[in-house]
């Protein structure tokens, strides 16, 4: 599908010679009705103040000078759940009146204690919280809405996710990675409003058809399962009409392993080495989309777009790359109670109490150098290709809250990298994935082994000592999800299926990746364990139901009482299907539908209004 916009022509009338795709994967796991402060609610306030909302901003701005940016933002399942949810619309503008409400306190403090600048800093944050109440307030409290309308005109192009971000190499399953996809293209469907053509494969996560075992055994003393011929992530895509996902650069330039983006976050820097490796190899290698290989139907082939090395460096590495830079906004110290930041990044190895004041001019003015910076380093690695019939692309993906959140001033650098392209004659153009793959061929196919974008590029984050317990758990239930799907007892009640209905939640929200990937960097080890516990807990309390009202054939008031308390508390996909987890589910290829009117897209359905 071509978007019908101004954003999708050349706003120039020369010809591209080059073309960079920004990938922004925003996704939080699901913590609405699951705590609040430092772990829970508060991390969605943080994101959609910090990060969402300033991107709208910009979308905006950008719109208005008809500049094309043309991105591919993925708005993961769970995080439109998320954003749609009452409890959040409820609290979101509480939470940013108690910010507006600490800047006040603290420009008086720094007003009577004689700090003039700092006052200044004070209002400032005043400033930037109020425009966002103001924001949220203008698009209805409807921030998915909003998006929605900037993907409408082609600025945008949204993608989806895996539905609560399964690491997909490590579903022991084809049911589950299947329902992964399934759930999610409907969520997408029913919040945007049509079927989604590309896919964020959770943490770039790729596995290969082939044979494959179980690696733990099962924590409820079920017989360890024999292992089986799995499908590899392309078919399950290609099933589903997903056109293409993104990929780490290892996995397409194996010669040589570089940095992953959780590696540079940490402070890893490529080699002089490896950087003269990365320069002088086949440059078209990276530079252009393929189509996968693999035991399936090449009718429907689904397509990959490597990650670009040596520019992510700039925007990752917040040692090396322009979120160190002395500047910017220190992330890391904040004054307390209200936890705004007054002290800028000063060097990377500064002291916290030696953080220099922060002065958002100057930061404003240093993203320009910096957006210039790296269309420079995009223009050096395609110019190569530059006089090719078929134009290079650099694929730059990042994680939508690096920009905003993490770093400030990450969502004003994307904006003037875009101006940048747009006002310079540097022979490059902004475009999405979609939009490249309507305008020129793939390059062949390409056969890969499994691996990811974290560290080591392989499944260590989310399969080491410290997380393998996590799949002792999740083994079993999906296998037993399967295998009571499959059964088809559920569909003979009303009731039946509402419990099948959480059971497969539960199931979701436990393949979170995201809890091993707490656990591995000890960002929030705790809530993450509690989390993954809570789910369990709660997946075989529903489990306990289910067989209860299989033999009786009714639920005691008890049990109905404990189900509601657990459909309230996850209500997330209200329209799940079960039928997703019947074993062999959904092995041919599916039609694309009809795109959905905005009125009808937008609508509650009338089990989330009952939620």
């Amino acid at each position: 599908m071509t978007k019908a916009s101004p954003h999708t022509a050349v706003n120039i009338t020369r010809k591209p010679s080059g073309f960079l795709t920004f990938t922004l994967h925003a996704h939080l796991p699901y913590v609405v009705n699951h705590g609040t402060w430092p772990h829970g609610l508060e991390w969605l306030h943080e994101a959609a103040a910090e990060t969402y909302l300033p991107l709208l901003r910009v979308l905006k701005n950008l719109e208005r000078d008809n500049v094309r940016f043309n991105c591919n933002l993925n708005l993961s399942p769970i995080l439109l759940e998320q954003l749609s949810h009452p409890v959040f619309i409820a609290e979101f503008p509480n939470y940013l009146g108690r910010k507006i409400v600490a800047a006040q306190e603290d420009e008086a403090f720094f007003t009577q204690s004689g700090e003039a600048h700092y006052a200044e800093t004070a209002r400032f944050w005043h400033r930037f919280f109020s425009q966002a109440l103001e924001d949220f307030n203008h698009f209805d409290q409807n921030i998915i809405k909003a998006f929605r309308h900037f993907n409408d005109i082609g600025l945008i192009d949204i993608i989806t996710c895996g539905a609560t971000h399964g690491y997909m190499p490590l579903l022991g399953t084809d049911e589950s990675v299947r329902a992964q996809i399934r759930t999610a293209v409907a969520t997408h469907t029913r919040h945007i409003g049509e079927h989604p053509r590309g896919i964020w494969a959770p943490e770039c996560g790729y596995r290969p058809a082939g044979f494959w075992n179980y690696p733990v055994a099962n924590a409820d003393g079920t017989p360890t399962p024999s292992g089986f011929d799995r499908i590899g992530v392309e078919q399950a895509l290609s099933e589903s009409n997903i056109d293409f996902f993104f990929v780490d650069t290892h996995l397409v330039e194996e010669s040589h392993r570089v940095p992953s983006p959780y590696e540079l976050l940490n402070g890893a820097v490529p080699t002089d080495e490896q950087t003269e490796q990365m320069t002088h190899r086949d440059y078209r290698r990276l530079y252009q989309p393929y189509y996968v290989d693999g035991p399936y139907d090449k009718a429907n082939a689904t397509t990959i777009f490597p990650r670009d090395p040596r520019t992510g460096v700039q925007v990752w590495s917040g040692d090396s790359g322009y979120p160190g830079d002395g500047t910017y906004l220190d992330f890391h110290k904040k004054r307390w109670p209200g936890g705004h930041r007054y002290w800028r990044v000063t060097g990377s190895k500064v002291d916290m109490g030696d953080k220099q004041p922060y002065y958002p001019q100057d930061a404003a003015e240093r993203v320009k150098s910096h957006a210039a910076n790296y269309v420079h380093l995009v223009w050096e690695a395609l110019q190569s290709g530059f006089n090719d019939a078929i134009p290079p692309i650099l694929c730059s993906p990042f994680d939508a809250e690096l920009f905003g959140h993490w770093w400030f001033e990450g969502t004003l650098w994307l904006e003037a990298v875009a101006r940048t392209i747009h006002d310079h004659n540097t022979g490059i153009e902004l475009i999405s994935c979609a939009e490249y793959l309507n305008r020129y061929p793939r390059a062949g196919f390409i056969a890969m082994h499994e691996g990811s974008w974290g560290a080591e590029g392989n499944n260590h984050v989310w399969m080491n000592p410290d997380t393998s317990w996590t799949y002792t758990h999740i083994y079993p239930a999906e296998l037993y999800t399967r295998e009571v799907c499959t059964a088809g007892e559920w569909r003979k009640s009303a009731m039946g299926k509402r419990i099948m209905q959480q059971l497969c939640r539960e199931l979701l929200l436990l393949e979170s990746s995201d809890w091993q990937f707490l656990i591995t960097t000890g960002a929030a080890r705790d809530y993450a364990e509690i989390r993954f516990l809570t789910h369990n807990d709660q997946f075989n309390e529903v489990k306990a139901i289910w067989q209860g009202f299989e033999s009786s054939g009714s639920l005691t008031p008890t049990q109905e009482a404990r189900l509601a308390e657990i459909e309230l508390r996850d209500s997330v996909f209200p329209d799940i299907d079960p039928g997703l987890w019947v074993a062999g589910a959904h092995e041919a290829h599916e039609a694309v539908p009809a795109k959905i009117p905005a009125e009808a897209a937008l609508a509650p359905s009338e089990d989330a209004a009952t939620a």
